[in-house]
């Protein structure tokens, strides 16, 4: 019988731990907001993200941008694509994230190069046409340039390869900033997580460094979450605890702190609702002219 007991809490132990272990799973923690399927919930089943249908042409063609907070990549990969901008950089406090936003690049690149070669029937002799796609959907990223390089006249999506580019990088902490060299940055619901993270100092360290990195006449497409949205995560760590308890400066004063303490000379809502945005994203945007 005692031997049956024992067995008994073993199993119990045993079943305990593994709900443990699932919850912890179910549990995971993401305090600088770099959630791994962002873009699933925000989008859900869109092709396109609906703030992509508000931004101007003119903000990014042929000019040198740049998108803090990029995650995995998808809308800097947009904007390189659909605006043809000269060049455009993603940069991400989450290593994971930029390592999955380089992989979006390399697949994005071989993607539509498969199909450009499929489209134009320029398939290598001896191959058919699904044995080459399969192949070169397969190759790495020096193999795609050398083989765009035997096929000149092909299309390559204005060379993303050479256009885009994905860094790991803290941007508040970040020491090493130059000047003057974006026309336009990208900043979209990345305010609250800085704000949570490095409190009031950060924020304006935030906005500080993005207005130095901005070329005279360049644009700033701040997203900002409310601040009802806060509330629910200053627990996430005790950084974020403290900071929420200290934070002065409430996101409804951003458009003043930017116009009238960091030198924008002008700001312009460009959305109060998206058509097609999922609740809880509708968020305005604000175009501010350096």
């Amino acid at each position: 019988m005692l031997m049956k007991v024992e067995g008994k809490k073993d199993m119990a132990t045993e079943k305990r731990d593994k709900n443990n272990v699932n919850l912890k799973k179910r549990k995971e923690i993401f305090v600088y907001g770099n959630y791994r399927k962002y873009y699933g919930y925000r989008l859900h089943n869109m092709e396109e993200d609906p703030r992509l249908q508000v931004f101007k042409r003119e903000w990014f063609e042929n000019k040198d941008c740049l998108d803090i907070g990029c995650n995995q990549g998808l809308v800097t990969l947009t904007i390189a694509k659909k605006f043809f901008c000269r060049s455009i950089v993603g940069i991400d406090i989450d290593k994971g994230l930029i390592d999955d936003a380089k992989c979006n690049l390399r697949n994005t690149v071989r993607k539509n190069q498969s199909q450009d070669i499929l489209a134009r029937g320029l398939v290598p002799e001896g191959l058919n046409s699904g044995a080459f796609y399969e192949r070169n959907v397969s190759q790495s990223s020096n193999e795609e340039i050398l083989y765009t390089q035997c096929y000149p006249s092909l299309p390559r999506e204005h060379d993303l390869l050479q256009r885009v580019s994905f860094h790991c990088e803290n941007f508040v902490e970040n020491t090493n900033v130059c000047r003057e060299k974006f026309h336009a940055i990208l900043c979209l619901s990345v305010t609250k997580w800085i704000h949570l993270n490095w409190g009031d100092s950060g924020l304006l360290t935030l906005f500080s460094k993005i207005w130095r990195l901005l070329k005279p006449g360049g644009v700033l497409l701040l997203e900002s979450q409310p601040w009802a949205s806060y509330k629910r995560y200053r627990r996430l760590s005790e950084a974020t605890r403290t900071n929420y308890s200290n934070i002065h400066l409430h996101p409804d004063q951003f458009r003043d702190i930017l116009l009238d303490k960091v030198g924008f000379r002008s700001a312009d809502t460009i959305t109060d609702n998206l058509s097609g945005t999922v609740a809880g994203f509708d968020r305005p945007i604000i175009a501010f002219k350096k």
